[in-house]
């Protein structure tokens, strides 16, 4: 044990001998805390696997086939349940009921998207920046006189900023929503909400000679058609913002690729490295950097490039630009130097919060089995920097985050499904086998973690929901347009660009926006709210949902939404004005349409899900719960997300706090 790792250890045996005291009197019931904590069994460890995605009945089908052998005896001499999961089941609502131990009305995460009711223009619900101000202006140039922040928008404080108040050291790796990492003295690395260097999701580039091709931007990346001249390609690679010049101006950094004429080679030159692949094949991290003010500032990212043609024709995928975390830009880690101690010990890794590339896949730009490739980067890499957390793990909570399941059953799902509109045989030969593997890996995982369990370790593994088929796509605003709820500026036409561009909001009652939120253009809310509060929004939102589930779907006579709640019904909390007024719930393999989400008017209300994206858990709670197992019996049969920060806390001795709404399982 090295002697930082002594001191840090005395130091928290000093701090948890200081406010025994306290804790004890607080346990006793003085305010503001519960009592259902101490009477909990105490460990020494805690070990938490987060598995995004994992389904209680793939679980159940494995186990018997002798897939995960670790999970049954789990199974056996602990115990397994169904998870509920959180309404709506979107991940960033659902790990944010795990951190805070309470529903969305407690901390105000609702969905995937929310929006400015000044602007109505939609932003990612997980982190908002606040831009700097005080600019000195020089030419073309300007300089921030106080910098940006970043802020996240989840409220309250996390479980583990209450372990470590009580003496108990915690490592928290890629733990969803926790964008930029939460103040604490734990060791943390985010996770999903992490955005990429251009700020987003996860942006792909494309460069392409391709004659059918054209330069554009797709869903979640961008294809460049170039010209091969002499056998080289000359492109640029888009980098952020440049804040310091005064006109909005996106960074971009020369890329040159040289071309073997005779082999299917190709040099790629970018931001001083050079990188020679052959044709399908993958390249190692790549740093590259972006100049903002000359000779002073510049961005620091990383990224992979895959040469998909070399000859007749040529292709080149370049991954999106993570955030360098051996030179971060953005706050990824606590303390702020544990990323860097990372890529020391580990090599580069990725640090966006969505890793795999769907939307390349989505696309076309890469194939199930190119794709197949980088997801299993992924889990490698994952599976690598699980074994490091293990083996420098002694004592306290460890919490590790797997995405694999998730992001894979979305995309890979139709391999499962043969009435799935894009089932082909064809993909699931090649393919079916990959969420097994999948499934395989995380138990491998498992048990892993079994190995540092003792009587004294507690061992939870959990998934924040389940998954299911998502066969058809509901366009929500389109309904919503054609029954006279929204009023579209252009009479007679359906609207055709997103973010509610097209509305006239002096004849729109009710809109949709993210992927599960129904808004009543509210009076005093809304910048142009109609519905005035009382009565009129009561009726208005009992009429929406009685129409809403008397639809059916023509092609088959099924419910296309299950049911249809109200958030102040549903959620408590201080944030519960701040959420959509509805929640819509759809019936299984249904959704909302990809155009519902961010505000548009397509013409059916009802199609084919054809898109890669086949799988999904957006749906009614009820049908994708997710899984609990543990190697101690739990005090409930019917646990919820809510329930496990309490858990955790009470596990250790610590008491929950009264805005925890869930119960402890122990």
């Amino acid at each position: 044990m090295s002697t930082r790792t002594n001191s840090r250890n005395d130091e928290f045996s000093r701090r948890r001998f200081l406010q025994s005291a306290s804790a004890a009197a607080l346990l006793a019931g003085c305010g503001g805390v519960r009592r259902d904590a101490g009477s909990a069994k105490r460990f020494k460890r805690m070990i938490v696997l987060g598995v995004d995605g994992m389904d209680p009945r793939l679980v159940e089908e494995f186990v018997r086939a002798g897939h995960m052998p670790h999970c049954g005896r789990l199974m056996e001499q602990g115990s397994f349940h169904r998870l509920q999961t959180c309404n709506p089941p979107q991940s960033p609502v659902a790990w944010s009921n795990v951190i805070s131990g309470t529903n969305p009305g407690g901390h105000g995460i609702f969905d995937f998207i929310a929006r400015d009711p000044e602007t109505m223009l939609p932003f990612h619900s997980i982190a908002q920046s606040q831009p700097a101000s005080g600019l000195l202006s020089l030419g073309r140039w300007q300089v921030p006189l106080s910098p940006g922040r970043l802020e996240s928008r989840r409220r309250g404080e996390t479980f583990w900023n209450h372990l470590e108040q009580h003496g108990v050291p915690c490592s928290v790796f890629r733990m969803p929503v926790n964008f930029p990492p939460t103040e604490t003295d734990a060791t943390t690395l985010s996770g999903m909400g992490t955005p990429d260097l251009l700020g987003g999701y996860g942006t792909f580039s494309y460069f392409t000679d391709d004659p059918v091709q054209r330069t554009r931007d797709v869903s979640g990346g961008r294809i460049e058609r170039v010209r091969v001249q002499e056998h080289v390609v000359r492109c640029t690679i888009r980098g952020p913002e440049n804040p310091f010049l005064a006109e909005s101006t996106n960074t971009a950094l020369p890329l040159i690729v040289y071309l073997d004429p005779e082999q299917p080679l190709a040099k790629i030159v970018v931001s001083g490295s050079e990188v020679l692949l052959r044709e399908g094949e993958w390249s190692d991290w790549v740093v590259v950097k972006f100049p903002m003010l000359p000779l002073v500032v510049e961005v620091s990212g990383i990224c992979r490039f895959y040469l998909k043609k070399a000859q007749n024709g040529f292709g080149l995928y370049c991954s999106p630009v993570n955030i360098d975390p051996a030179n971060p830009s953005l706050p990824i880690s606590t303390p702020p130097d544990y990323s860097r101690r990372l890529v020391r010990e580990m090599g580069y890794f990725y640090t966006q919060g969505m890793i795999e590339d769907t939307n390349a896949l989505s696309s076309g730009v890469l194939s199930p089995d190119e794709y197949r490739q980088q997801s299993t980067f992924v889990i490698d890499e994952r599976m690598r920097f699980f074994e490091h957390e293990l083996e420098r793990y002694e004592e306290g909570f460890l919490f590790y985050y797997f995405s694999s399941l998730d992001l894979n059953s979305h995309v890979f799902w139709k391999t499962r499904d043969q009435e799935h509109p894009a089932y082909s045989q064809q993909l699931a030969e090649a393919h079916g086998d990959f969420i097994p593997a999948l499934y395989a890996k995380i138990d491998h995982a498992i048990g892993q973690a079994l190995e540092y369990v003792d009587d004294r370790t507690l061992l939870l593994v959990m998934s924040d929901h389940g998954f299911t088929s998502f066969r058809r796509q509901f366009n929500l605003n389109s309904w919503l347009m054609d029954n006279g709820y929204v009023r579209s500026k252009q009479r007679g036409e359906r609207g055709a660009t997103s973010y509610l561009l097209d509305v006239d909001w002096s004849g729109t009652r009710a809109y949709g926006l993210g992927i599960n939120g129904l808004y009543l253009n509210r009076e005093g809310r809304e910048a142009r709210g109609i519905v005035p509060p009382g009565p009129r929004a009561d009726d208005l939102m009992r009429e929406l949902a009685t129409r809403l589930t008397a639809i059916r779907d023509p092609e088959n006579g099924q419910q296309v939404i299950s049911r249809v709640d109200r958030a102040d019904e549903i959620y408590s909390g201080p944030y519960v004005a701040e959420a959509p007024d509805l929640i819509v719930a759809y019936n299984n393999t249904y959704r909302a349409a990809w155009d519902t989400v961010l505000g548009s008017f397509p013409k059916e209300h009802l199609l084919d899900n054809t898109d890669a994206w086949s799988g999904d858990h957006c749906v009614d709670p009820r049908f994708v719960p997710g899984v609990l197992l543990s190697n101690v019996p739990l005090r409930y049969e019917d646990p919820d997300l809510t329930d496990l920060a309490p858990t955790i806390l009470a596990g250790f001795g610590v008491p929950v706090p009264s805005e925890m709404t869930g119960r402890v399982l122990l």
